[in-house]
Formats: C-alpha cells, structure tokens, sequence
C-alpha cells in the first residue's frame, strides 16, 4: 500500500549532510515560529499542521538509527509522491497498522495513526515521539541539557531531570563591576498538563501543546549579579530551568553576562582603557587632573612634555583579578584645543609661532 512520502529534510530547510546541531537549531526556530498558542483562529488549525510535520521531522533526523534507516531512501523522492518501502527491505522496516479500517486511511497523506504521526512514519518505524528542547525566548538563548523522552510507544519511563536553559542577560560595566539585584522576565516552557509532557493524547498529538510536551510559560525572578562578573561569566541558578517528567527535578538556568558597550571605557582583559583631553599648555607645562575611575574620579598627575598618544597609568583601578589583585586603568592623552579662544589667547599663540621662527 502506497503512502505519501515525506521529506523531513526539506521540512526543516536543511541540508541532507547537516550536523545534528544545525538539525537542533532549525527545529527550535520552526518550533517558535509555529507553536500553536502563537496563533487563533484559522492559522491556529493551519500551525498545529505545521507542527506536527516538525516534530515528526525532528523525531526522525535527530535519531541516529532513523535518520539512517531513512537516508537508505535516498535523495530521490519528490516532497508528496507515493511511496513504498523498498522489496529488499525486510525486516529492517517495522510495518505498523495504525487501527483505521483496512489499514491506513486511503491517500497516504499527513493524517494522525496511533502515534500521531503521518501514515509515511508509522510504515517506517511504527510510531514514536521525542520530546523537543526546552527554551528560553525573547530575552535570551538556549542551551542543550537535558535527558531526551525515549523513543516507541509504550515504553516505560521513569523521573527524568528537566533541560537546562541558557539565556544572556545584559549589563553595564559599572553593575558587573560592584554587582547588583535584577528583577527579570523569562520565557520558557513548562511541561504541558494536558499531555504530562509526552506531546501525545487520545492516540494522537496533543492540541495543547502542538505536539512539543511543553506549553509557553513567563517568569518573573530576583536574580542577585555577583560583583566583578566578566563579560560571557555565566550565574547557575538551580531549579530554575525545565520541568522534569514524571517527577524529576527541574534543570538549572544558566544567566551568561554579556556586558554592554561603555560609553567612556574599552574593557581589555582585565585593564580598562580611557581617554582624556587635555589643553595644549596642560600637556607642555604639565598640571594635575581629575580623571574618573570606577571607584569615583581620582586626580591624576600629567607630567610636562606630555605628547598625544601617551598613555598613564592608574595602578589598581581595573577590574579584579583572581586572587583579590587588580587590573589597571589607562589614560590615553589627546590634546586638543578650547571651543573657542579669546582675543589674548590668540595673541600668546602668535607670540609663540614667532618664537618658533626664530
């Protein structure tokens, strides 16, 4: 019996070489792209079609043993066309009757047997389903953790932890420096009620969560940023990532700091870079300045014959460094002129042009 074959790597958009990371990410963005609480009315029927074409996808390029048993296809199927396992196959394909009268239901398209799969993916495996990642959006990034469900209907499964989640969280340099308290909004997902996180119910997907076994959840968490984090420094807190199924532990979410472009300083290691402008008879003469520090301003010697470019040093004005020392901070000079000169001052640099003549 004939069935509609379908192309799981068109589905995803990706490459029949790609690596199981850009697999990974491909599905995460459709996944975003179509859940069904995303959308209503007729794009909601329209998505939760979308959904299920990419988790079966998912479920089948993500397993090493499917998408082998899959690629042995070959390349040459058209997206839609009938197919029939191979005659040489044999037992290498499980043949599965999904329970409709005379079998399959005629046509062979993307219509629900017992796994909620298409009749194309039961022919082939015999139903199944993975659960898909946990992430975190809008704010942040995701990171891979956690256990993923076991594959085939049926089996049992015990307590699994929850995934661990990644998002970034961006701060000034001066509330990485003396640290701070953050109120932050998180969205993540929450395994789904309806389903227990499987993405199956009444012999089918679950209309709840589209398939995913995780339902859109926002959070709203007081996160304490410890002094002196760096930028790409990451902050565990634990239990704060997925649900666990079946009574496991949540994962842990993982804040890592990305700090925000500084108006004034150029962050090097552990060294701070600034500039300052001075007036050309404070850099000839030489003169005592106040420069800022992130610790407050601190007056700075310039010593005279200063040149442009020249850099001074403020000993244990950067950032900490393991072991309770500091970096440094650098003041690169740069001479410059007043906005605007008085009549006197004009004549002393005259003076000063003739006396280079002589």
């Amino acid at each position: 019996m004939a069935v509609t074959f379908q192309d799981y790597y068109e589905i995803l958009g990706v490459k029949r070489d790609a690596t199981e990371k850009e697999i990974k990410s491909a599905y995460r963005k459709l996944a975003r792209k179509w859940h069904p609480d995303l959308h209503t009315g007729k794009q909601k029927t329209e998505a939760e079609e979308k959904f299920k074409k990419i988790n079966e996808a998912y479920e089948v390029l993500s397993d090493a043993e499917k998408r082998s048993k899959y690629d042995r296809l070959g390349s040459n199927w058209r997206n839609g066309q009938d197919f029939q396992p191979p005659p040489d196959w044999g037992d290498s394909v499980r043949f599965y009757n999904s329970g409709a009268p005379n079998g399959h239901p005629p046509g062979g398209g993307f219509q629900e047997g017992a796994g909620g799969f298409s009749d194309f993916f039961e022919t082939l495996f015999g139903g199944g389903f993975t659960q898909g990642g946990q992430t975190a959006t809008g704010t942040g990034t995701t990171r891979s953790g956690g256990p993923r469900a076991p594959s085939g209907r049926g089996r049992a499964r015990g307590p699994q932890r929850g995934q661990d989640v990644e998002t970034e969280i961006e701060l000034p340099l001066e509330e990485a420096y003396h640290g701070v308290s953050k109120t932050l909004q998180l969205s993540t997902g929450a395994i789904c009620d309806e389903c227990g996180g499987t993405g199956t119910k009444n012999r089918g997907f679950c209309s709840r969560c589209g398939g995913t076994g995780q339902v859109p959840e926002t959070k709203t968490l007081e996160v304490m940023i410890p002094a002196g984090i760096r930028d790409g420094g990451r902050i565990r807190l634990r239990g704060q990532g997925g649900d666990g199924l079946n009574g496991g532990p949540k994962g842990d979410l993982y804040l890592k700091a990305r700090l925000l472009p500084h108006p004034i300083y150029t962050v090097k290691g552990n060294d701070l870079e600034t500039e300052l402008k001075l007036f050309p008879e404070q850099a000839a003469l030489g003169d005592k300045v106040q420069v800022p520090t992130l610790d407050g301003p601190v007056i700075m010697t310039v010593p005279p014959d200063s040149r442009a470019g020249t850099r001074l040093r403020l000993r244990g004005k950067g950032l900490p460094e393991k072991g309770g020392e500091r970096g440094h901070e650098y003041v690169r000079l740069v001479i410059d002129l007043p906005s605007s000169l008085s009549e006197e001052e004009k004549q002393l640099y005259r003076q000063l042009k003739e006396l280079r003549k002589g």
